[in-house]
């Protein structure tokens, strides 16, 4: 494997990518200090991890050493003793975050985000705002998340049967805001996996080990094909992401959620943060802006 490569992206951003991982940073004000720090900071991100995979694979609850480690354990704990969950339900908005730390340790940006592959850890300065879009299951916008500093969220992060990771539920899209990316992370996890109807005849399912040899999810089965649902059968699924997502920001896990399933949407949220897609320009579907 060949080491982390950085370059730059137009629009004043910054690229920096390592095995898996994929990182888009911006920074308004100090950048060149902003993206310094997270160059260096980025340099033994992967090779921490890879040192702890065997624990991170596990059920939460093991103790772990390294920085990015320990976020990906802290996100999970909270959810630990209700569902099977391990620190891998989090990792990418944990990188996203351990990298966003050393940018605001070492500048002062205004506003300055960590984009991993659409989980972003975010800090913004009481004047900054930031807009990012959300996307369904074939690419389709499905709205815009419009954030201040006085909302009080500092990660945003997207899971589903559409993602990079396997998924125990249906769910097209669960996009949540949280304090942090990688609770965002590892809420929007569990949330797309409770948007389900188990034993469904229309729901594909295989073992998660057949698929990924490696993944921490063992033989339990995972969603790889849906057949069409009665309009009924959908919200029923969704209320069940619904209730499961409510629950969380009960308990003052998340901010906000966004749940998705065969054409139909529903929210949970603290904060007027989605809009319907009639409302926007094409213009406006991007990552961040």
């Amino acid at each position: 494997m060949t080491g982390p490569v950085a370059a730059p992206l137009p629009g004043g951003r910054l690229h920096l990518q390592h095995g898996p991982i994929d990182l888009v940073i911006g920074a308004d004000g100090a950048r060149e200090a902003a993206f310094r720090a997270a160059a260096a900071r980025f340099e033994t991100v992967l090779e921490e991890l890879v040192a702890e995979l065997p624990v991170l694979r596990r059920a939460a609850g093991p103790e772990v050493t390294g920085p990015v480690a320990r976020r990906m354990r802290a996100a999970v704990l909270p959810h630990a003793e209700a569902v099977f969950v391990t620190p891998m339900a989090a990792v990418a908005g944990a990188v996203a975050d351990e990298v966003l730390a050393a940018i605001c340790g070492a500048a002062e940006p205004g506003r300055a985000y960590v984009n991993n592959g659409g989980d972003i850890a975010l800090r913004l300065a009481p004047d900054r705002r930031f807009s990012a879009a959300i996307r369904g299951l074939r690419g389709d916008g499905l709205g815009r998340v419009e954030i201040g500093a006085e909302d009080r969220v500092g990660g945003i992060a997207t899971s589903g049967r559409g993602g990079r990771s396997l998924s125990l539920g249906i769910a097209d899209s669960v996009t949540v805001l949280a304090a942090n990316a990688a609770a965002a992370d590892a809420a929007a996890t569990l949330i797309a996996n409770a948007v389900d109807l188990p034993g469904h005849p229309a729901i594909r399912r295989r073992p998660a080990r057949e698929i990924d040899p490696e993944s921490d999810l063992g033989a339990r089965a995972v969603v790889t094909g849906l057949g069409p649902l009665a309009p009924g059968e959908v919200a029923e699924a969704l209320a069940r992401g619904q209730a499961e997502a409510a629950a969380m920001r009960a308990r003052g896990l998340i901010r906000a959620a966004f749940l998705c399933l065969s054409g139909e949407c529903v929210s949970v949220e603290a904060l007027p943060v989605a809009l319907r897609p009639a409302e926007l320009r094409p213009q406006d579907f991007c990552r961040s802006s």
